[in-house]
């Protein structure tokens, strides 16, 4: 008989770990795995603004699929719509060609994308902190705006290159504020004909805490020592309007800006709109066990996804982090191989481990198990907690090597020239005009499955 076909749709922490499960549990004979993905890397998304702030490489965080599995087939592009009345997925690889994948079981961990809002300006100047590319480019484009600065004999050039504004106060804005105004900070030594009190760094947020899943004490701990630093932090106010130039608030100020970092949330994929299934806030609706009960052999899970929060209970879902992803990814491995061999599926359950949060330097806070740190021990914890998650070895070396380089000899600030002279809008990295219609999706599939 054929093999049942499994296929898995994204590369990150749940598509990773479910198909690093599904190769240590299942015999070859017993079923053929495939991984749709643009990238041959899994992103270790919490270390991005690392990468921004040129502290790790990007390599650093770029963990190989190659490396980590055996002998699931990755097919090089992104999964563009689903049919799963055909069974088909509809993949554009990274040619641009269109081809039909078909599966027997599915797994969607397709991840999500930076939610946006009806902002004027805002797709045309604002830059993501969620991909590869983005944090590569969000280094060169800060260094890039000292060095022009510092070229400049225009007062107010100069002073809408030398502030900065990072949207969102969750930990994702509150990292990447705190690493690139060190990384400022540090490389405006090496500018003599700068003044570093024009180098201006602002963290706003329409929410009225910093980082609220952390408590109250460690969020005013973290604002605090960013306030130290001289980075200017606003709650209960937003962006009203984004130019080349300048960027309005809400509360009616307006900064002379051209660097406007978007880190408000994420959103998830538009993959989850080319299915005819029931949604939660955007998320696919799925039973405790990762099904999606409208369709036979069909998974979801990870961002993508609603996961029931049977931890917390009154009718919660699991927040979109990367400790719920990873996890969430090795019991859907779990409950398809039970499918595949006819036994009862369990449902997820995972109590929330604690958060971590690194400021960079010596500065961090964190909550393990419920354990309230800030400083030296909190680094220490986050750290650790980061290394220990990375699935390579020499994802892992190469990263704490990083990490002592940057301590102890710091950085060059060399910009790498990448994307220089190109808009660096949000939907050019992350392709959310990429994706078909229910109906193109149909079209495409009966097409392709004609071909094929």
């Amino acid at each position: 008989m054929e093999r049942p076909r499994i296929l898995i749709v994204g590369g990150g922490f749940a598509g990773l770990e479910c198909a690093r499960r599904l190769e240590r549990k299942l015999a070859p004979s017993e079923a053929e795995i495939s991984l749709v993905t643009p990238f041959s890397y899994q992103l270790y998304l919490p270390l991005l603004p690392h990468v921004a702030a040129g502290v790790l490489t990007p390599q650093s965080v770029a963990i190989s699929l190659r490396r980590t599995l055996r002998r699931t087939h990755i097919v090089p592009g992104g999964a563009i719509g689903i049919d799963p009345r055909s069974k088909v997925a509809v993949v554009r690889k990274i040619t641009d060609e269109v081809v039909a994948e078909k599966y027997d079981y599915l797994v969607l961990a397709p991840g999500s994308v930076t939610r946006t809002f009806d902002i004027p300006g805002l797709p045309d100047y604002a830059r993501g902190m969620k991909t590869l590319a983005e944090a590569t480019y969000i280094r060169d484009h800060v260094i890039a705006q000292l060095d022009l600065a510092s070229a400049s004999m225009d007062e107010r050039e100069r002073a809408s290159r030398l502030q900065f504004v990072v949207v969102g106060g969750g930990y994702a804005g509150t990292e990447t504020a705190a690493c690139l105004q060190r990384l400022t900070t540090a490389a405006v030594r090496r500018y003599p004909r700068l003044d570093p009190e024009l180098v201006k760094w602002h963290l706003i947020d329409i929410a009225p805490k910093l980082m609220p899943e952390l408590g109250d004490k460690l969020g005013v701990t973290a604002m605090e020592i960013l306030r130290k630093r001289g980075v200017d932090v606003s709650l209960g106010v937003s962006v009203a309007e984004v130019g080349a130039e300048t960027v309005k608030f809400t509360d009616g100020r307006t900064l002379p800006c051209r660097t406007l970092i978007w880190t408000a949330g994420v959103a998830a994929s538009p993959l989850v709109g080319t299915l005819d299934a029931e949604t939660v806030r955007g998320r696919l609706a799925v039973t405790a066990e990762m099904r999606v009960p409208q369709f036979e052999g069909v998974f979801a899970l990870g961002d993508a996804a609603a996961v029931p929060d049977l931890a917390k209970g009154d009718g919660a879902v699991c927040p979109p982090t990367a400790q719920h992803s990873a996890r969430q990814g090795k019991k859907c491995a779990d409950n398809l191989v039970a499918a595949l061999r006819n036994q009862p599926l369990q449902p997820y359950f995972h109590k929330d481990l604690g958060l971590v949060v690194d400021l960079g330097g010596t500065d961090a806070v964190s909550k393990p198990l419920g354990i309230e740190l800030h400083g030296m021990p909190a680094q220490l914890v986050a750290r650790g907690y980061h290394v220990m998650a990375m699935r390579t070895n020499a994802a892992k070396y190469r990263t704490g090597a990083n990490w002592l380089l940057n301590a102890t000899a710091g950085d060059d600030f060399v910009r790498t020239g990448f994307l220089a002279r190109q808009p660096a809008r949000l939907r050019d990295f992350e392709y959310t005009d990429a994706y078909l219609t229910r109906d193109q999706v149909r079209e495409h599939a009966q097409a392709l499955l004609a071909k094929g």
